[in-house]
């Protein structure tokens, strides 16, 4: 089935459009590569340009640092060393659209009340997702906030028409982050309250909007969403099509949107994806460990992919704004 290329905001701009469109015309033809990075030394970056002599087509950014509300008084050294690495990591992004190379965002967004080290994990908080959704409690307040002031970090993208590939809520599905803890009810009512409030009062008009989760439950809409996609962790040196993830997918909804590997830990094999009608778009493999090192994924393996045919590199990637 052809995919489809309309974006759900409306006002989407050009660049929305014609990325959109790319993915959708690649679909069971070819796969764009991804890759996390996390610090401004994006070490993962100079590995794959070392071992391949490519660059991926897309780059990853986190933005857990940039949230709010970090308590820095009551944390660990795991947590300030991940917070302190990710600090100012934008300028990458920046730089990287200055290159025409495709991004993404994803946010472990540290909870806006309360909370430890970590506070993204459902562990470390007793934030009620529940109640954030009720307009007027404190929990609704400081959600607001957050989302505002991320608004303003992601504005300038919009103003110079840089696309990003937007994955808020990721994992959703699972209850390990404080934005799933409380079921698919409140996790779509997250969503759609970003979704509203980033369009219609913010007017930030380039995002893609990439829903995160394989459950139907937890879909919020096609009116919200223009890519679907999951994350996927396989077996060390575990490298296959991922056809039953892909399949398993497709059916939280009959529009048929791009699909994408948001998460990726060992590479898939995106030659029999092309083959067995595991029609990926894109992924992106996680950082650290994942790419500094052959635990999952072998260097030999790792130029097998960048040089396949069905393999979209940087150097591959058309001027899409």
């Amino acid at each position: 089935m052809d995919k489809t290329a309309i974006p759900c905001d409306p006002m989407a701009g050009q660049e929305v459009k014609n990325v959109l469109e790319y993915l959708a015309g690649i679909s069971g033809k070819k796969v764009i590569t991804g890759q996390h990075t996390q610090t401004m030394d994006m070490e993962e970056l100079a590995v794959i340009e070392r071992e391949t002599g490519k660059q991926p087509a897309l780059l990853g950014f986190e933005l857990l640092s940039y949230s709010p509300n970090i308590n820095y008084l009551d944390t660990d050294d795991e947590c300030m060393t991940e917070v302190s690495g990710n600090l100012g990591t934008l300028r990458r992004a920046w730089e990287w659209a200055e290159k025409k190379g495709l991004i993404t965002f994803v946010w472990h967004w540290f909870s806006p009340l309360g909370g430890r080290s970590k506070s993204f994990y459902t562990r470390n908080t007793d934030f009620d997702p529940s109640k954030a959704v009720v307009e007027g409690t404190a929990e609704y307040k400081a959600l607001i906030s957050d989302m505002d002031m991320m608004a303003g970090l992601l504005r300038p993208f919009a103003d110079k028409h840089v696309p990003i590939l937007w994955r808020p809520f990721h994992e959703g599905e699972g209850d390990w982050f404080w934005w799933g803890s409380k079921g698919p009810k409140t996790l779509k009512k997250l969503y759609r309250l970003m979704f509203d409030r980033f369009t219609k009062v913010h007017g930030l008009h380039d995002l893609i909007w990439v829903w995160n989760a394989p459950l139907p439950e937890c879909y919020p809409g096609d009116d919200a969403v223009d890519v679907i996609s999951r994350d996927l962790y396989p077996e060390k040196h575990c490298h296959g099509p991922l056809l039953e993830q892909y399949e398993e997918l497709i059916k939280i909804t009959q529009a048929p949107k791009p699909v994408i590997i948001g998460e990726v830990g060992t590479l898939p094999d995106i030659d029999a994806a092309v083959e067995k009608g595991a029609c990926w778009s894109s992924y992106m493999t996680w950082s650290k460990v994942f790419t500094l090192t052959e635990t999952f994924t072998s260097y030999d393996y790792l130029r097998k992919t960048y040089n396949s045919p069905a393999a979209v590199t940087k150097a591959d990637l058309p001027e899409l704004y």
